[in-house]
């Protein structure tokens, strides 16, 4: 019977796996090229898979090197806990972990807790990846990314969901509209014609046309914006005309003097989005994961937290 692949070739594995590249992982993993394909092309051997198309750019896990790259980051982050414990560092969380964060969230959010969690977790190799929604639980499911700050509830069996906060939405507009000049805003009184929205595949967009009760092409036929960045669309409106609707984690970083021009609340059914901590139910990293969450917690503003969720949570998908 084959030995089969060691701890090591398993790890040249992952490390192509997530850079999709080979060259980008041999550098990673601090050895040369050639030594570390000579080293997946033996594991290969071995299990008799071929693990990766090396035709695609970015290189691909074949449908059968999926299954194994799923049981390899099984393997080596049960390795990892193994060698921690031996060493008397069980509770001391360490290793790569890889964070996905929604566009929506990451400029935001992010700096609420990373350097707080740096300096108390020094051992945590924290790898940050920016992806809409669809993109990050698949990169979950295939095990390249290890959690994500995703808007939930996704209802995905694969998935679990540990909900940090609840953020409500405002209406942002250009300071010549109507629409704000009085203090709140009914939905029932936004335009679908002056709704300016981000562009497919953002689960804001989807909300804000769930929550808006409009059809998708009902919105500002003559402009359109294909981007994910809140920033870009709000300079847009400033520019032109209409509105949005904006997350708190977003309105916070304006300046007063806007949210007293620009922003409004509504005045009744206040649509929120879950945010949550989401990583695939089978993971061996539990102890970063709890880390983590924990210092997100810690870090999400008074305002955010006493959010309790009686809004009206909006579907991440289209209904």
């Amino acid at each position: 019977m084959a030995a089969g692949p060691t701890i090591t070739q398993l790890e040249y594995i992952l490390a192509v796996f997530e850079t999709g590249h080979f060259g980008r992982a041999a550098a990673r993993v601090g050895i040369s090229q050639p030594t570390l394909s000579a080293q997946i092309h033996k594991a290969e051997v071995e299990l008799g898979v071929t693990i990766f198309d090396r035709r695609t750019k970015p290189i691909e896990a074949t449908p059968p090197g999926r299954a194994v790259i799923e049981h390899a980051q099984q393997v080596v982050d049960a390795h990892q806990s193994l060698v921690r414990h031996a060493a008397g560092k069980f509770e001391e969380p360490a290793g790569r972990f890889a964070l996905g964060v929604i566009p929506t969230l990451a400029p935001y959010v992010l700096p609420w807790f990373l350097r707080r969690f740096a300096q108390a977790y020094p051992a945590v190799e924290l790898a940050i990846y920016e992806r809409p929604t669809d993109e990050l639980v698949t990169e979950m499911v295939h095990n390249r990314v290890d959690a994500a700050l995703l808007a939930t509830p996704l209802d995905e069996r694969a998935i679990e969901e540990r909900v940090l906060f609840h953020d409500p939405f405002y209406v942002y507009g250009h300071p010549d509209e109507a629409l704000l000049r009085a203090a709140e805003v009914e939905v029932e009184e936004l335009d679908p014609r002056k709704l300016w929205l981000l562009e497919d595949g953002h689960c804001v967009r989807t909300q804000v046309i769930n929550f808006c009760g409009i059809r998708e092409r009902e919105h500002l036929g003559s402009v359109s914006f294909a981007g994910g960045s809140l920033e870009t669309l709000r300079r847009l409106i400033d520019a032109s005309e209409g509105y949005t609707l904006i997350p708190e984690t977003y309105a916070r970083t304006l300046t007063k003097a806007t949210r007293r021009r620009c922003v409004r609340a509504f005045a009744s059914r206040t649509p929120t989005r879950e945010i949550s901590l989401v990583h695939h139910r089978r993971t061996w990293k539990r102890d970063i994961l709890d880390a983590l969450e924990a210092e997100i917690s810690a870090s999400i503003p008074r305002a955010l937290a006493q959010v309790d969720g009686e809004g009206e949570t909006l579907p991440v998908r289209v209904r």
